[in-house]
């Protein structure tokens, strides 16, 4: 399991990596250490400026509280998805993996939208129930990012690279 001080490092590590990966790509980067809801990095290059959200393992999956996408309430017999939250679909996410040794990290690079629809579609009908109705955990996994792995495309998009 891992302690306060794992994560944290955990967390810190990440954020570094991707503020070092986007100075390799002429993308000026500041990490706010979690300081800013939902914004971990301030991006800018070519007059545009970009949060970018963070999230940084080295397990194998991101844990999250399906709330922050999703309109849950629990009912007698479970729980009922009203819709989507209201939230900044744009803002690009890039979760990192981080390796043992330098150059084993990896990184996978989305807009929020995409995570939030993902939940939608992972934790609605015919999902099965947690032990806990109480329960509002949701993860997803590596092997469900593939898509996105290394897709720094996203970044020079935004910043028109």
């Amino acid at each position: 399991m891992a302690t306060g001080l794992s994560t944290q490092l955990t967390r810190q590590i990440g954020e570094h990596l991707v503020t070092a990966e986007l100075g390799r790509r002429q993308v000026i980067g500041t990490p706010f250490a979690g300081n800013v809801p939902d914004i971990d990095i301030l991006a800018f290059a070519n007059g545009i400026s970009a949060p970018i959200q963070v999230k940084a393992i080295n397990g194998i999956s991101w844990q999250f509280d399906v709330r922050s996408f999703l309109d849950v309430i629990p009912t007698e017999k479970g729980q009922k998805v009203n819709g989507l939250k209201d939230l900044n679909r744009k803002i690009i996410c890039i979760f990192v993996v981080v390796g043992k040794n330098l150059g084993e990290d990896t990184f996978y690079i989305f807009q929020l939208g995409w995570l939030q629809d993902y939940f939608r579609s992972h934790y609605g009908e015919g999902r099965q129930l947690p032990k806990n109705i109480k329960s509002f955990h949701c993860a997803i996994w590596k092997k469900d990012l593939e898509q996105h792995l290394g897709k720094w495309e996203v970044i020079e998009h935004e910043f028109k690279l």
